[in-house]
């Protein structure tokens, strides 16, 4: 397939800069084969049968998004952007830098915020300004330091409209949000609250986590004509084996597993239901055949990326394209911080 087949208009005004507030006062689009119905996040539990479980991801997002400068080579300090993305150890991360061209192997780079710095190396490049970081710090002393130089990395069509604030650390992070290493938030999971979720187990809806620590590779555009040429950036996940066995079983009973993003639904995907812990590069598109998720609770996505792909394989291209339609027409918002769906296989 075509990356042009998985393209649309969207208008720049459906790109919600601020989240719905309650956060289940969103609209929900439920998309089945056979009709499109307008609801209201918090009427989800009237959408499931008892015996269903949801599946969230569990990530919480930390300050990946540095500012700083390069010192120590010749007599100027160029400015430097760096979004982490991927841990590589105690010491070192993976991250895409701004301007890459600036950077060689052995640069130093000071990151700064509000008197509060901290150092790193260049110690190897990649493609597309992707580089690795060694800090002068390690383990907790590292991760403290970042929580002080760093900021919230909200997805690049949002700050390049507005600036991060104090509002983001809460608005950027879902409630249940537990183990720090994503740079971008599992987004379907914003709309949940402490009452929603209380209320969802009263209607005899289980809950189980996972973890996937969602990546900046989530933002990069598909560069290729063919799509199935695509690299994924991989991120790593975790499923235990008591959450896989308790899937198992909810199943066998009848009931549903109700993916809480397409964070969860890859990861889910990755493991087929089996104990599971890596990095996954699992690209799904269209003629995928799902083994582990029955449906799916996601936001509206981009055009022409790997997650309109994603719900396209799930629900087919064709009725994805009507459902975005008809959200675009009755003034959903779109992407990170805007509405959701959820989402039944195609027959």
């Amino acid at each position: 397939m075509r990356l042009s087949d998985f393209d649309f208009d969207l208008p720049s005004d459906r790109i919600a800069l601020r989240p719905a507030s309650p956060r289940d006062a969103a609209k929900l689009l439920v998309v089945r084969p056979d009709r499109l119905e307008d609801r209201v996040f918090r009427e989800l539990p009237d959408l499931l049968r008892p015996g269903d479980v949801l599946v969230f991801n569990n990530t919480r997002v930390i300050p990946a998004a540095l500012r700083g400068y390069r010192a120590g080579r010749g007599g100027t300090t160029p400015k430097i952007e760096v979004l982490l993305h991927q841990r590589m150890d105690g010491q070192r991360w993976k991250a895409f830098a701004k301007p890459a061209k600036k950077l060689q192997l052995g640069d130093n780079v000071i990151f700064v915020r509000e008197n509060k710095s901290l150092a790193g190396v260049i110690v190897e490049k990649g493609e597309a300004g992707e580089v690795t970081l060694s800090f002068s710090l390690s383990g907790p002393a590292l991760d403290g330091v970042l929580a002080e130089v760093g900021e919230v990395p909200l997805p690049p069509y949002i700050a390049g409209k507005r600036a991060t604030d104090a509002e983001d650390k809460a608005d950027y992070q879902t409630v249940y949000a537990e183990k720090e290493g994503a740079v971008a938030a599992p987004t379907a999971g914003l709309h949940f609250t402490s009452n929603l979720i209380r209320l969802l187990e009263e209607y005899g809806i289980s809950t189980e986590f996972v973890t996937l620590h969602v990546g900046a590779g989530t933002f990069l555009p598909v560069k290729v004509d063919e799509i199935r040429q695509h690299r994924m950036h991989a991120e790593w996940g975790e499923v235990s084996l008591e959450t896989c066995e308790r899937l198992k079983a909810a199943r066998g009973r009848g009931g549903r597993i109700v993916a809480v993003g397409t964070t969860s639904l890859r990861l889910l995907e990755s493991s087929g239901l089996a104990p599971f812990s890596g990095t996954t590069e699992i690209f799904i598109t269209p003629g995928y055949r799902f083994r582990a998720v029955d449906l799916l609770i996601t936001n509206f996505h981009l055009p022409k990326s790997t997650l309109f792909m994603l719900v396209a394989a799930f629900s087919g291209l064709g009725r994805m394209r009507e459902a975005y339609a008809h959200a675009i027409t009755h003034d959903y918002r779109f992407y990170s911080y805007g509405d959701s769906s959820l989402l039944f296989p195609a027959p």
